[in-house]
C-alpha cells in the first residue's frame, strides 16, 4: 500500500506553473518553473493541443525543456504546467506480438492491449552481489555465434559494423531462431520504411509472436529516440522479473548516443570527442548495466554499433568495447563477397565462452580459429600460387579445410540452427583438422 501511495505522489499532477521565456535550438526555456530533471510538463499553445516536454536541465534561473514533438505554435509567454515528476510505463504479457512507440503506445493499428502492471522507465540495475554467475549458454540460432562465439544467458554483446553489411538481417535471424522465451527489439533512429521491412521480412510472423518491437524513427525528436532504448530495456526487465529468459536486440546504440548528444548540446553541455557530450558516456553504462542475469531470469542483450567510416576506434565503439562482454565484428569485405552473415570470427570475441562451453567445445573453437588465422596470414601467397605445400602443416590443413569452414560460417536467412548442431559440426571440423595434421 505504501509503495502505491509513493507512486501516486510521483505521478499525480501538481499546481506548479511557469511561462516560456526563450527557445534555444530544439529546446525551450521556462521562467518560474523549478521542476526537477526528468519531470514531464505540458506547454500550452495558441493552436492545437498542449505540447509535452521533459525537463533536461537548468541555465541560470531558467528551466530547460526538450519537446516530445514539433515546437510549432510555441511563443514567448506560453504557460507551462507540471504534469508529472516521474515517468511510468504500462506493461504486461499482452505486449507480446505488438509494435509500440517510445511511450508504449501501439503502432500496429490493432486495439491497445490490456496492461495491468507498471514499471519505471529508469530502473536501477541489479546489485552486483545479487547477480548469479553466467554459466548456461543461450542459443541465438546463428551457427557462427553459437559455435565460435558462444554466449551465455545474461551476457551483453555488441554487433559492430558499418552501414549496409547485414546487421538487421542478423538480428532478424536471432529473433526468429533463438531459444529465448521472449524477444524485445528496439529500432532506434531507423528509416520509417525499414520498420515494416524488418517486421515482415526479417522477423516474420513466428518471430513477432514472441516479440515486443519498440520503434522510434529518425524523424522523431531526440528525446523519444533515447527514451525508446529505456522503454525496450524496461519491458525486458519486466519479463525477466516474470522468470523469463529474454533476448534484447537494440539497433542501434550509436543512434541512441547521437540522440543524447543532441539533447546534451541543447542543454548547454560542452562537446568533447567528435562532438559527443559527457552525458553520452555517463548514460551508456547505465543503460547496458540494466541487462544481465538476476535471481529471477535473464536478459541477454545484443547492441548494434554503427561504426563511423568503418573505424573500430571511433569514440562510441571504443567506449562500448570496454562496457560489453564481447563483440561481433561484421566485415564489409566478407559482405562484398556474398558471405552472410558477414561475421569476422578473428576480429570478434565472447568473453564468457569459456564459462558456458565444455573442454571439447573450447578445443574445437581454438582449432578452427587457428585454421582461419593461418589461412589469413598466408592468403596473399596462396592466391598467387607462391605458397609451397609442406612448408607448414597448419597452413596445409587450412587450405584443405577452407571450403568446409566457409560452409560452416555461412548461413542462409531461412536456415535455422541450434546450439547442439553448431557444436557438433564444429567438433567435426576439429576432428578433420587433427586427422589432416597427422597424415601430412
Amino acid at each position: 500500500m505504501l509503495d502505491l501511495i509513493d507512486q501516486l505522489e510521483h505521478i499525480m499532477p501538481t499546481a506548479l506553473v511557469g511561462s516560456i521565456a526563450q527557445t534555444a535550438g530544439m529546446a525551450v526555456a521556462a521562467a518560474g518553473f523549478p521542476a526537477p530533471v526528468g519531470a514531464v510538463a505540458e506547454i500550452q499553445r495558441e493552436m492545437g493541443p498542449p505540447l509535452l516536454a521533459e525537463v533536461v536541465g537548468f541555465r541560470d534561473d531558467l528551466t530547460l525543456l526538450y519537446p516530445l514533438s514539433e515546437l510549432s505554435g510555441v511563443r514567448r509567454g506560453n504557460r507551462v504546467r507540471l504534469r508529472r515528476t516521474a515517468r511510468w510505463l504500462r506493461v504486461g504479457p499482452a505486449m507480446l506480438g505488438r509494435v509500440v512507440d517510445a511511450e508504449g503506445r501501439v503502432l500496429d493499428g490493432k486495439p491497445p492491449p490490456a496492461l495491468s502492471d507498471r514499471t519505471s522507465f529508469h530502473r536501477r540495475p541489479p546489485a552486483p552481489c545479487d547477480r548469479p554467475r553466467i554459466d548456461e549458454p543461450l542459443s541465438t540460432g546463428v551457427r557462427a555465434i553459437d559455435g565460435l562465439l558462444t554466449c551465455g544467458k545474461g551476457q551483453r554483446m555488441g554487433i559492430f559494423a558499418g552501414s549496409g553489411v547485414g546487421k538487421s538481417v542478423l538480428l532478424g535471424m536471432m529473433a526468429r531462431y533463438t531459444a529465448a522465451d521472449v524477444i524485445v527489439i528496439a529500432l532506434i533512429g531507423e528509416r520509417g520504411r525499414e520498420v515494416n521491412e524488418f517486421i515482415q521480412r526479417d522477423l516474420g510472423p513466428e518471430g513477432l509472436a514472441k516479440s515486443v518491437v519498440v520503434v522510434a524513427t529518425s524523424n522523431e525528436p531526440a528525446l523519444l529516440r533515447t527514451q525508446a532504448a529505456s522503454t525496450a530495456t524496461a519491458i525486458a526487465e519486466y519479463f525477466r522479473d516474470q522468470g523469463k529468459d529474454v533476448l534484447l536486440l537494440m539497433d542501434s546504440l550509436t543512434r541512441f548516443a547521437l540522440a543524447q548528444r543532441e539533447i546534451g548540446l541543447a542543454a548547454g553541455e560542452p562537446p568533447t570527442s567528435r562532438g559527443f557530450t559527457p552525458s553520452v558516456f555517463t548514460l551508456l553504462p547505465k543503460l547496458v548495466e540494466r541487462a544481465g542475469r538476476s535471481p529471477h531470469g535473464s536478459i541477454t542483450a545484443f547492441y548494434t554499433v554503427l561504426v563511423e567510416g568503418d573505424d573500430p576506434n571511433e569514440p562510441i565503439s571504443d567506449a562500448l568495447r570496454g562496457l560489453l562482454d564481447g563483440h561481433t565484428w561484421l566485415s564489409r569485405k566478407l559482405a562484398s563477397r556474398g558471405h552472410y552473415p558477414a561475421i569476422d570470427v578473428l576480429e570478434s570475441i565472447s568473453r564468457l565462452t569459456p564459462e558456458v562451453t565444455d573442454p571439447s567445445h573450447r578445443q574445437a573453437i581454438f582449432a578452427v580459429r587457428e585454421l582461419l588465422a593461418a589461412y589469413r596470414d598466408h592468403e596473399d601467397l596462396i592466391s598467387i600460387g607462391a605458397y609451397q605445400r609442406g612448408s607448414q602443416k597448419t597452413v596445409d590443413a587450412a587450405i584443405d579445410l577452407q571450403e568446409a569452414i566457409q560452409h560452416y560460417l555461412r548461413q542462409a536467412v531461412e536456415q535455422p540452427a541450434t546450439l547442439a548442431d553448431a557444436r557438433r559440426q564444429l567438433l567435426d571440423l576439429s576432428a578433420q583438422y587433427q586427422a589432416r595434421v597427422e597424415t601430412l
